[in-house]
């Protein structure tokens, strides 16, 4: 299925194309896509790259994204053990590991499959950004509290939210190394006004000011999401 970004909820359109700036200019690399959707960022980095991507839901496979060639595999932790150790140069994982209760295994296969000097990235709720949207946005202090004493949260799509640390990762598995952190979607949320997100002007400026912060510890710390880059040590 050929689309562009635009096919996308503002939201979404506006997260991917954050992130893909954040990633910068990759080409001619070995790439994994784990847990890839309907396969929009699969497809973004296929048109320079070599990509397999993994999907556990056939249903996400079958609207998946065809704009650039990539190879679509179905299934989940179970499909890393195909891959010798050092095979990819990059590994894409992106809101998957809250909604898994084997992040920890997956991780370290992520290590096993990644060459030396490799990376990772990694975008995750933050817990402190989900707080601030139930306040300000949707004015529930039910689950604001709730967040704050450590429980879930609830996704509509995806179910429970599992939230964990940034650092957790490299507990997970020593190899890796947060090298960098950014924040996402930091100021959107915030804009009530849901008509004037479909503004292609707005959105620019929005997403124009979310990469001028999203280095800067103090927002970070707000944000919705952070998006980690891990590379592996040895």
């Amino acid at each position: 299925m050929s689309k562009n970004p635009t096919a996308l909820p503002p939201w979404e359109s506006m997260l991917k194309r954050i992130v893909w700036k954040q990633l910068g200019d990759i080409q001619n690399k070995k790439i994994l896509d784990f847990g890839s959707g309907i396969g929009v960022t699969a497809d973004y980095l296929g048109k320079n790259n070599d990509v397999i991507a993994i999907e556990p839901n056939e249903e996400s496979v079958a609207a998946r994204w065809t704009n650039n060639q990539y190879t679509q595999m179905i299934g989940s932790v179970d499909r890393l053990c195909e891959f010798a150790d050092e095979t990819f140069d990059f590994i894409i994982c992106h809101n998957v590991l809250e909604y898994t209760e084997d992040r920890a295994d997956i991780v370290r296969e992520f290590a096993r499959v990644l060459k030396p000097h490799g990376k990772i990235s990694i975008v995750k709720h933050n817990r402190a950004g989900r707080v601030m949207q139930m306040i300000v946005l949707l004015n529930d202090f039910e689950k604001a509290n709730s967040l704050l004493s450590g429980n879930d949260g609830m996704a509509s799509k995806y179910g429970a939210i599992h939230y964990y640390e940034d650092a957790d990762i490299e507990n997970w598995c020593p190899e890796l190394t947060i090298t960098q952190t950014r924040g996402i979607r930091t100021f959107w949320d915030m804009q009530q006004n849901q008509e004037i997100h479909k503004d292609a002007g707005w959105q620019e400026k929005m997403i124009e000011i979310e990469m001028r912060v999203s280095d800067k510890k103090e927002y970070q710390d707000i944000a919705f999401f952070h998006h980690l880059i891990l590379a592996k040590t040895n």
